[in-house]
């Protein structure tokens, strides 16, 4: 398994050693970049040292944060330092489901957080059947349960900088010292201390620290499919007037009405049309 990837080199994990890989000559001319979590076929060059000779298909995918064969998106967000981006929480959502992985919500720095603002997240995410997890990788509370949604998966933490990625990843191992940056005072936003993928272990599984962001594009998605990826809106949709509902414009639409009598969110279904409206303004072609 490649525990580490970057350039035409990647750290390789093989049989309790982690040897130094660079890629065959045939595989840089097909094209074929090699990604954190992959697996791979090695040959040993020498001490500490081996040949990738080929990549094995990838069960899942991510572009962003780029990482093949996980199987959880642990999405980390605060209330505070930075401030709340509910929009790029429901973002990453919808890509990791779109990529095949399960998704835990982690709500971190709860310390900061008042018990209005701790409500509010609960609240919008009632619906989204993801756990959510309350965290503070200051005082370590319910960094345990991370800890077991990991056990025997490969698991990503996403979400934009200054959240606390590599601080939870420095108190679930202990000596592991991940550079942690500071927010900038000025716009609230965490610096970028994490420059590639690396598969930690923790527990009976891998976490990957990956560099946060501020900004993600939605996945290649028709416009009529969102809704897929809301699963509070299925029992309603199945009674709207029409079929093909957007649950935008059109009449006797059930979810709307669900909206209006607070079964759903309304926070999270106003980012579902603007979602809806940006995939509806891409060129087809």
């Amino acid at each position: 398994m490649v525990v580490r990837a970057y350039s035409n080199f990647c750290e390789v994990l093989t049989g309790g050693e982690t040897l130094t890989c660079r890629l065959r000559g045939r595989l840089k001319l097909a094209g074929h970049g090699i990604l954190t979590g992959d697996r791979v076929t090695i040959a040993e060059r020498g001490p500490g040292t081996g040949l990738v000779t080929a990549v094995l298909p990838r069960r899942s995918e991510l572009i962003r944060p780029p990482i093949a064969n996980a199987d959880l998106a642990v999405i980390v967000f605060t209330t505070q330092s930075p401030p709340l981006n509910l929009a790029l929480v429901d973002r990453l959502l919808i890509l990791a489901r779109h990529s095949g992985l399960d998704a835990v919500l982690c709500l971190n720095k709860t310390d900061l957080s008042s018990p209005e603002e701790t409500a509010m997240v609960v609240r919008s995410f009632a619906g989204a059947r993801a756990p959510l997890v309350l965290t503070s990788a200051l005082t370590g509370v319910n960094l345990g349960e991370l800890v077991d949604f990991v056990s025997g998966r490969v698991a990503v933490l996403a979400g934009q900088s200054g959240v606390g990625k590599s601080t939870i990843l420095n108190v679930l191992r202990p000596g592991l010292d991940l550079e942690v940056g500071d927010l900038s005072a000025k716009v609230q936003r965490g610096r970028h201390t994490t420059r590639g993928v690396r598969l930690i272990p923790v527990g009976d599984g891998w976490v990957a620290d990956a560099p946060g962001f501020v900004h993600l594009d939605l996945p290649a998605l028709a416009p009529a499919r969102l809704q897929e990826y809301y699963p509070e809106m299925a029992q309603f949709a199945e009674t709207c007037r029409f079929q093909d509902c957007l649950h935008d414009p059109e009449p006797d639409c059930a979810v709307k009405a669900a909206v209006a009598r607070g079964e759903i969110d309304a926070g999270r279904y106003q980012r579902y049309l603007g979602f809806l409206h940006e995939l509806q303004a891409r060129p087809r072609y």
